[in-house]
């Protein structure tokens, strides 16, 4: 394996958005499936993620008799979240006709928002190429899947790729095929259980994918809650992707480990502060912070009442605040130097006032 340090900081530009290090965290809430196959909730979540201010809002897009073996598709599935007898039945329902697809594009035209797909076969890619999305997005079910890799490789757009449920020596086979054609690739670090558990998602991979492999690297998150994900953006995720829904308790799949409205809110409102909150590297002292500083920090004061011409002795000083006069470290100078001006009891000592 290359462990190699990345040598230059990439940038990919996905629609208007540029994505890379030092670069705003692009926020992908994902609708899914949670749509549960109707073009009204689509444009509704569209609503919720725009109110949120997320960078795109993203669905899913499947040829189902072109990814599941006829045996596949009649295997029962009668779940409490299912919406058919097989789940053939069940995964149809859950699709948006190709015309849906078109209004919902110029829906989110209408809204400000960029619409992104993960897509699952060839013919969907095509389709969603028709639409003209600025960049693809592949499933963890799919990264092993090195003909849908090259196929949509060939395409010549970014491509975000999830790597749930896979190894390395996978990944790396992956990031080969893809870059035979096409170098612009983000890999998101992603635990494919829904919800994953803390102690499964484990964050720390990203570095090993960025720096292996001398990609971006992001997170795809179907954890509880929304620390992890922020904290996946203070690690230095380029992409932040995460589920969400109108309601939890819906019927579907996807639902119960997806944020709510809310939730997807405060996640985002959350990066954007941290992405401030993270500034600059020069510790200083700010302007904001100087009144504080003049108030709260300390000086050194006169002990007792000190005499023009009389020697400074260490019992003479004390440190008390404001922080008007010269600093603390100065109760270690003073002593031996003369006072130049009789300094009084308890105020504080300034330049001046010693030779």
């Amino acid at each position: 394996m290359n462990t190699k340090k990345m040598t230059a900081k990439i940038k990919i530009k996905i629609g208007d958005k540029v994505v890379g290090e030092g670069e705003p965290c692009f926020i992908i809430a994902e609708g899914g499936v949670n749509h549960n196959g109707s073009l009204e909730l689509a444009k509704k979540l569209v609503d919720v993620a725009v109110d949120c201010k997320a960078d795109a809002v993203k669905f899913q897009k499947r040829n189902i008799e072109k990814i599941l073996t006829r045996e596949a598709l009649k295997m029962p599935y009668l779940g409490p979240t299912s919406f058919g007898k097989t789940y053939g039945e069940h995964r149809r329902k859950l699709e948006l006709p190709f015309d849906a697809w078109y209004e919902l594009k110029e829906y989110c035209n209408e809204r400000g928002i960029m619409l992104l797909a993960s897509v699952w076969d060839e013919e969907s890619a095509d389709f969603i190429e028709e639409l003209e999305v600025p960049a693809f997005k592949l499933p963890s079910a799919d990264l092993t899947n090195l003909p849908l890799l090259e196929h949509i490789a060939k395409k010549k757009k970014p491509i975000i790729l999830s790597t749930g449920m896979s190894n390395m020596e996978e990944i790396e086979d992956a990031v080969k095929t893809i870059k035979k054609y096409n170098d612009e690739l983000i890999l998101l670090q992603c635990t494919s259980t829904y919800p994953s558990e803390h102690k499964d998602i484990n964050l720390r991979v990203m570095e090993t994918l960025k720096n292996s492999l001398d990609v971006l690297v992001g997170y795809s998150g179907h954890e509880r809650g929304i620390a992890i994900s922020e904290a996946a953006a203070v690690l230095g995720a380029v992409i932040i992707e995460r589920h969400f829904t109108l309601d939890n308790m819906m019927k579907g799949p996807d639902h119960a480990a997806s944020l709510e409205p809310t939730g997807l809110f405060k996640l985002i409102r959350d990066i954007r502060n941290i992405e401030v909150s993270m500034g600059s590297s020069e510790k200083r002292i700010l302007e904001r912070e100087k009144p504080i500083r003049t108030k709260l920090a300390k000086s050194v004061v006169a002990a007792v009442d000190i005499p023009k011409g009389m020697l400074i002795t260490s019992g003479m000083l004390t440190v008390k605040g404001p922080n008007t006069g010269l600093p603390p470290k100065y109760i270690y100078i003073l002593p031996g130097k003369r006072a130049i001006k009789d300094i009084k009891e308890d105020n504080v000592i300034t330049e001046e006032m010693v030779e």
